[in-house]
């Protein structure tokens, strides 16, 4: 069954790739529950969509600053 980006999770290195940081920068990140992220197993996972999410709202926050 194949599946919709929408529906898509993402790993460590998946998520470092996509920000263009260290997998080390992710971890931190995930554990200080500054990016959003869940265990499974005791390897993290991110939803595609909250990332995307996240990155926007990142973006906004940016752009206020300069305001």
């Amino acid at each position: 069954m194949p599946t919709s980006n929408d529906d898509e999770f993402l790993s460590i290195k998946q998520v470092a790739e996509l920000l263009k940081v260290t997998e080390r920068t992710i971890y931190r990140l995930a554990s200080a529950k500054q990016i959003p992220a869940f265990k499974v197993g005791g390897t993290w996972r991110f939803s595609r969509v909250e990332i995307n999410q996240w990155i926007q709202r990142q973006q906004e926050g940016c752009k206020a600053d300069k305001t």
